[in-house]
């Protein structure tokens, strides 16, 4: 019997079947990422003919008519929802999310933890980062901080807090933990990180906290884990990226925006971490 090949050859013949999938139908139009061409390799999102090293966490496939508990009446309900996502407060008026989450919408509602539905605006972008700042009219939440200092650390302990699979798993939010595994994403993307904390389709956009509530990254993507079982014959198991928070607050401040900023002191449990996180914390509706 044959051994199974190593991880760094399974990710060479993983590059190349996506390469493979792009010549074969990937509409040319799809975005740079969507196309094998990282950062980020997220190759879902819905694009046809894409084979995904990573999957975006942002983009579940639309509920069946009528299971949508938050579909309303009237004007809105003539649109449908096709995805969600999860953003955070940033400052006044301001969410940040991924840039996978907003793409394409024809509208997007933002849902407060008070319950109010807010619309929502894309007023920057970065397809590279996969990034995307929202400008919304209402009262959002208190921003939540970014961590200004130390370096994260492999090995830390983090906190996930966003919306997987809304409307299938409670409507309500959802906290995870894990660690930073490594300190560079897929194919050592430095612009992430590997974390070990759990998530599904509906996190992309999330903060992903420090154990003092500081904001470190953002959620992004998973690993395709049927691909690798595919290649490797074995399953690999809780392997996710973030966006690194210094890669979010570059663009945030390139766009006019100045998060608060904090070091980090430790010594809080997840439920406290889960506390600072719920406010400032809301649900993204992709709407068309």
């Amino acid at each position: 019997m044959r051994p199974a090949p190593s991880i760094a050859r399974s990710l060479v013949l993983l590059a190349a079947w996506a390469g493979l999938a792009t010549a074969a139908g990937l509409p040319a139009s799809a975005p740079a990422w969507a196309q094998g061409k990282p950062p980020p390799l997220d190759g879902g999102g819905g694009k046809p003919g894409a084979v995904p090293q990573s999957m975006p966490t942002g983009k579940p496939p639309p509920l069946p008519p009528g299971s949508d508990p938050f579909a309303g009446g009237g004007a809105q309900g003539a649109r449908r929802q096709v995805s969600s996502g999860t953003g955070f407060v940033v400052a006044p008026g301001r969410l940040l999310t991924n840039w996978h989450v907003a793409e394409g919408c024809a509208e997007m509602r933002a849902r407060t933890p008070r319950g109010a539905e807010l619309p929502a605006t894309v007023a920057a972008r970065d397809p590279e980062r996969d990034l995307a700042l929202l400008s919304v009219a209402g009262d959002l939440g208190p921003p939540l901080p970014f961590r200004a200092a130390p370096e994260v650390r492999r090995g830390e302990g983090v906190v996930t807090y966003g919306f997987p699979l809304a409307g299938m798993l409670s409507s309500g939010a959802t906290l995870t933990t894990g660690d930073v595994s490594a300190l560079s994403g897929l194919r050592d993307n430095p612009r992430h990180y590997q974390i070990s904390a759990p998530v599904q389709s509906g996190n992309s956009g999330g903060p992903l906290l420090d154990m003092s509530g500081r904001v470190v990254g953002v959620v992004v993507s998973k690993l395709n884990a049927q691909r690798i079982a595919q290649v490797t014959g074995d399953l690999p198991q809780n392997v996710n990226f973030a966006v690194k928070g210094s890669e979010a607050l570059e663009f945030l401040q390139r766009n006019g925006v100045r998060p608060a900023l904090g070091s980090t002191r430790g010594g809080l449990t997840p439920a406290d971490v889960g506390e600072v996180a719920e406010p400032s914390t809301v649900l993204l509706r992709c709407l068309r």
